[in-house]
């Protein structure tokens, strides 16, 4: 089973969620804006990925954040609790499959992987 993880208004989900219909994937999508991340999994995809493809620096959330904060993003324990209180700063989608995490929808990546 996929789960595919991310705002539904994010033009990267929907295309995302466009390419997994198209090729007739079955997947469960989970809204942060409904359900806040859980922990744990973000300290998954963190361990699996690093703090720097997950994190997403180019969003206004993390730009606001203060100069502090933001020093605080890079170490991967206080990135976890940055994240699920601030889940905008996920990059998006995440996408759990059997074989692994996917950050972020680069098609290319995607076919190679899910097809």
């Amino acid at each position: 089973m996929i789960h595919l993880y991310g705002i539904p208004n994010c033009d990267t989900v929907k295309k995302a969620r466009k390419w997994l219909d198209a090729q007739g994937r079955d997947y469960a999508f989970h809204d942060y804006k409904k359900e806040s991340p859980d922990p744990a999994k973000v300290k998954e995809w963190i361990a699996d990925k690093g703090v720097d493809v997950v994190l997403n620096k180019r969003g206004t959330t993390f730009r606001k954040l203060s100069d502090s904060e933001k020093a605080d993003a890079a170490d991967s324990h206080k990135a976890v609790s940055l994240l699920v209180q601030h889940p905008s700063m996920i990059k998006r989608p995440v996408v759990e499959h059997p074989n692994g995490i996917l950050v972020g929808f680069k098609e290319d990546e995607w076919s190679a992987v899910l097809s």
